[in-house]
């Protein structure tokens, strides 16, 4: 299919702002919608882009015209179709920045949907592929006849897998992801497979398993069909069965692809500097999460930290997905963050922190190489408390990174049982002084007397300040530990047979 074919469909009334031939004749790979000022990273080349222009404003930044068309242009993206609904046209300054850059301008009219567009060109992408000769496909005509229709008709994927093996006999056949969450199944599959079994089966168990390939997919939800009996059915069948999923999910994607914008706004409207209740609960509805009994907020970071918040939002994605009776908004936090807010009722809060304990592994076994972490909130109650939400996820988050570095993990609220846990989560830079205002005296005591002194009064506090104890453990004389317990006091103006200071000391300890 080409641009100029989707001009010539009457029912979609869209107009030519600007294209010359050359452009008009370019083939179409496929559908994004977006309204990000930069959308180059959901781009594929070969794609026409769909925007309602809400990133445009009359007054705004001209420099966000000129950044958007030239990330259109650097993606290969065949053409842009913007909607007149939001500004009642299509700005001039996008038109030369059209032409400038050579990518071509088609206007939507407010009466017809992005979702009407997108059903068009994968129509006609269908269409065309059944119009290859018979032989080249191992599905009957009437079945891939009838898969076109119920595809077209927004079909789920349990009925585009019903449809598809009903004329095999109906075999048992699940549709799994990476991590083990079954997606659909047959009828012959009468019970969903456990997670942990289900993501064995996909990195290798036994019967038949064909993955789907979509653009979309991650590491973390990419699907699989996945057949007990091996051989039951033809690999030809199997992999057209396997292309007409990877066309659903593709649809699916992009759907979902629109709603980012609404997601980033939530996040970054709940951690602004200045809350903004009002802000929230707007962002809050955009997302369709309004008006629910309970929020809980999950962050996760990955490490190396150089992979970004992307891949922790493809994982946080996917573990959510295995939360029964909630619903939720994810998108990129700061600072290589992915955060999610779950909406959920009040008596669902303490289960979503045990379910993502349950699939962290699986979804770390999708990507083993990648260490993920996770901290997850006390329930809120309200848009009101999602700020404090956020920061009781971050400082679980800090605590479990700093705990475990090099294992992946999850942690909530109720995990801080201990001081270390409780410490770990209050920022480095306020640890460093509190250490030193503490230890201070101790650490500049003398490379090797501070590095006795320290050693002395770590296992002086570990053996409950027992001087027999702790002359044991250092192979000393107990005269000795007296002389260098007596030297800490000095030192630090502390009195370790006082529980107050004590405490403040081994705090000191535990903030390295």
């Amino acid at each position: 299919m080409h641009v100029d074919h989707l001009l010539r469909l009457d029912r979609l009334d869209l107009s030519l702002v600007w294209g010359d031939e050359a452009l008009l004749g370019q083939e179409i790979g496929g559908v994004t919608a977006t309204d990000l000022e930069d959308p180059a990273r959901f781009l594929q080349p070969g794609e026409i882009v769909l925007s309602g222009l809400v990133w445009w404003s009359r007054d705004g930044d001209p420099g966000k015209t000129e950044r958007f068309v030239s990330a259109l242009r650097e993606a290969g993206a065949v053409a842009l179709l913007a909607g007149e609904e939001t500004h009642g046209e299509v700005p001039r300054e996008l038109a030369e920045a059209c032409r400038a850059h050579r990518v071509a301008l088609i206007a939507v009219p407010a009466h017809t949907t992005f979702r009407t567009i997108t059903e068009a060109v994968y129509l006609r992408q269908w269409s065309e592929l059944s119009r290859r000769p018979t032989d080249h496909f191992a599905l009957p005509e009437n079945v891939r006849l009838d898969l076109d229709r119920a595809l077209e008709n927004g079909a789920t994927a349990g009925e585009l897998l019903v449809r598809a093996f009903a004329h095999l006999g109906a075999p048992a056949c699940h549709l799994l992801t990476g991590s083990g969450r079954t997606v659909a199944r047959t009828g012959a599959a009468r019970t969903e497979l456990p997670a942990p079994r289900a993501a064995e089966l996909v990195r290798g168990g036994h019967g038949t398993t064909v993955r789907v390939e979509a653009d979309g997919g991650t590491a973390y939800d990419r699907w699989h069909l996945h057949l007990p009996e091996a051989g039951r059915v033809p690999p030809r069948v199997l992999q057209e069965i396997a292309e007409l999923l990877g066309r659903h999910r593709r649809r699916q994607d992009r759907n979902r692809a629109a709603s980012a914008a609404a997601f980033a706004e939530l996040v970054d409207a709940m951690g602004a500097p200045r809350f903004d209740a009002h802000r929230v609960r707007a962002a809050l509805a955009s997302c369709g999460l309004a008006g629910r009994d309970a929020y809980t907020v999950v962050v996760t970071a990955a490490e190396p930290h150089g992979e970004g918040g992307a891949v922790g939002v493809a994982a946080l994605t996917e573990a959510l997905r295995h939360v029964p009776s909630v619903a939720f908004a994810a998108a990129d936090g700061t600072g290589g963050e992915a955060v999610a807010v779950v909406a959920h009722g009040k008596e669902a809060a303490p289960g979503v922190r045990a379910r993502l304990g349950d699939v962290w592994p699986l979804i770390h076994a999708c990507s083993p190489d990648l260490v993920l972490h996770a901290g997850v909130s006390a329930s809120a109650v309200g848009p009101e408390g999602l700020n404090t939400a956020l920061t009781q996820a971050r400082y679980a988050l800090a605590a479990v990174r700093s705990g475990t570095p090099s294992s992946s993990r999850v942690a909530g609220l109720g995990d801080l049982d201990g001081l270390g846990k409780l410490l770990a989560g209050v920022p480095v830079d306020v640890r460093d002084v509190y250490r030193r205002t503490v230890l201070g005296p101790l650490l500049g005591a003398g490379r090797g007397s501070s590095a006795m002194l320290l050693e002395t009064l770590e296992v002086f506090l570990a053996h409950d300040c027992s001087w027999a104890r702790t002359a044991e453990a250092l192979h000393v004389h107990v005269n000795t530990v007296h002389y260098r317990v007596e030297r800490i006091e000095a030192l630090t103006g502390r009195d370790l047979s006082r529980l107050d200071h004590k405490a403040d000391l081994r705090a000191a300890l535990l903030c390295h």
